[in-house]
């Protein structure tokens, strides 16, 4: 029987990921609370706006969603009582800026005395965010977010109630009150960073894909847990993302505690909260990390390698530049996973199974839409490739994913067909966001302005993301990897290198990748409390009682 949540005290973003389909635009905002009766007042007024977790059917969902969460300043600008911020976890305290040396977002090698100028690449607003121990007004202390439907099928335009959504937002701030931050991108006056998804014209018609600047395929493989789909919905949905426990159990839902607090998690603990404990329960934490891509930068790279690759393994240009980003990433470029097309023939044997390569290109989007939905794009496993030659094993997706591949019982070049996912369940992270930045035929370089605005929820900010982010990102040992980060989002200031297998029964060498740049830069962010409805009434009324 599946755990049952309180989806109206739960916020909405946490439980369902609005989607490049749905609503394919978004805005996030960032505000500073200059005086905490006004702040009070502000989440008052908000409160009965923000969308929470109940089900919606497609008549009855909202044109517009709201979401909130607040950083740790934040909340004490709120004034809630030192006992309960004396409860809250070191790194949610300590804010994403002062963890940069654990996130590879600053050298690890440069003391901070000769490093003044680190983030001189972030934004504006995150730049000025947290420069001094003392409470600042240029310090963000809360986060609001708008996601919103299209106007109309075949355009590219949000609904206008997203635009008088955020007139009303702004409107409910005052200077002496509570104040919307700006400093977006290179927009100094930009009061909010807009985001949607990439959209592609198909005979003059406009359509959201689920491709972010890189042309790959992004936002597949988010974890299944716990009372978030109606049991008609989980048993299908949790396949390939849930958590695998043996061939006679297969995919199970992942414990609520992981995302939501107030739930047992897979340790079957509840995980230590502050005082009083319905300030936390149902809620969770996010991080806020808006990421940079160097179109430019990867596109070079890719052909270069290609290059390289094409010679080596005696295939076409067009073969090579396709296989060596699907190695790297571990998907193809349309969502298809390596683990079970590893094979150049055998993806495109499966895009002419799925229809995903229609001479209809509205065909192709519709097919590669239901394709990403199905089974098919997630329920593989990495035990039986233990030697990394259908997915190398430094590649994105075992990094970031790894199933069963860390298994106390696998050994090397042997297939384990009993191997689980206990030591990766409790790594698991919800994704949201949207890509930012210019359509998919505008000009795109470097210095364009796009990347991911990227949202990372968890019940453990440190245990889920940060692990992650150093020891899968930007280190290598539990994938056999040295030093070497991830080819996609690692930093490769240093360590350049990224080896695609080959099966010696091919007779083809390994090909090593020697030329990696770094692809991905962050621009800032922050680490963010989202409370539950429950919390946020306390919090507008000011009566948080850790007694």
């Amino acid at each position: 029987m599946t755990r049952q949540l309180n989806l109206d005290d739960i916020q909405g973003n946490i439980t369902r990921a609005y989607g490049r389909f749905s609503f394919p635009f978004a805005r996030y905002f960032f505000l500073n609370i200059r005086e905490t009766e006004a702040g009070r007042r502000f989440v008052d007024q908000v409160r009965p706006h923000v969308t929470t977790a109940a089900r919606w059917s497609p008549d009855s969902a909202p044109k517009v969603t709201l979401n909130i969460g607040f950083t740790y300043p934040g909340m004490r600008k709120l004034g809630l009582p030192t006992r309960t911020l004396q409860g809250m976890p070191e790194s949610f305290v300590d804010g994403m800026k002062a963890r940069a040396f654990i996130l590879g977002d600053r050298s690890a090698d440069r003391v901070e005395e000769d490093d003044d100028g680190w983030c001189a690449h972030w934004d504006p607003i995150w730049r000025k965010n947290r420069s001094s121990p003392e409470d600042r007004p240029d310090d963000v202390h809360i986060w609001i977010s708008m996601n919103a439907r299209l106007a109309k099928l075949g355009t590219d335009l949000p609904v206008p109630e997203l635009d008088e959504r955020t007139d009303w937002l702004r409107g409910l701030c005052s200077e002496d009150g509570v104040q919307v931050l700006k400093g977006h991108g290179r927009d100094e006056n930009a009061d909010f960073q807009a985001a949607s998804a990439v959209f592609t014209t198909i005979d003059g018609v406009k359509y959201p894909t689920p491709r972010e600047h890189f042309g790959l395929t992004d936002g597949i493989g988010d974890p299944v847990f716990e009372g978030q789909y109606p049991p008609e919905q989980e048993k299908e949905a949790v396949i390939g993302r849930g958590k695998w426990m043996g061939r006679k159990t297969g995919w199970q839902p992942i414990a609520a505690g992981e995302f939501i607090l107030g739930y047992p998690d897979e340790a079957q603990e509840l995980p230590p909260a502050a005082m009083p404990p319905n300030v936390m329960q149902n809620g969770s934490f996010m991080v806020y990390r808006k990421l940079h891509e160097n179109v430019a930068t990867f596109e070079a790279v890719i052909e270069a390698e290609a290059e390289g690759f094409a010679r080596t393994m005696g295939v076409s240009a067009a073969q090579a530049r396709e296989t060596v980003k699907a190695k790297m990433v571990g998907r193809w470029s349309d969502g298809v996973p390596v683990a079970t097309a590893p094979g150049f023939d055998d993806w495109l044997a499966v895009r002419r199974a799925h229809g995903l390569d229609d001479e209809d290109p509205g065909k192709a989007l519709a097919a590669q839409r239901a394709y990403l939905k199905s089974t098919a794009a997630s329920d593989f496993r990495y035990a039986d490739d233990m030697g990394g030659f259908k997915c190398p094993g430094g590649a994105h997706l075992r990094r970031v994913n790894t199933r069963d591949y860390l298994d106390p019982l696998n050994q090397p070049g042997k297939a384990n067909r009993d191997a689980t996912t206990q030591l990766n369940k409790r790594r698991r992270i919800l994704r949201r966001g949207l890509p930012y930045g210019p359509d998919d035929t505008a000009h795109k370089d470097d210095d364009t302005e796009q990347g991911v605005a990227m949202m990372i929820i968890g019940a453990s900010i440190f245990r889920q993301f940060e692990f992650v982010q150093q020891q899968w990102i930007q280190y290598g040992l539990d994938f056999n990897q040295g030093n070497n980060t991830c080819p996609l989002l690692g930093d490769h200031s240093r360590h350049t290198r990224f080896t695609i297998p080959s099966d010696p029964k091919s007779g083809k060498p390994p090909y090593v990748m020697g030329g990696l740049k770094t692809f991905v830069e962050t621009r800032g962010g922050d680490y963010f409390f989202l409370p539950s409805m429950t919390a946020l009434h306390m919090i507008a009324l000011g009566i948080v009682d850790p007694t």
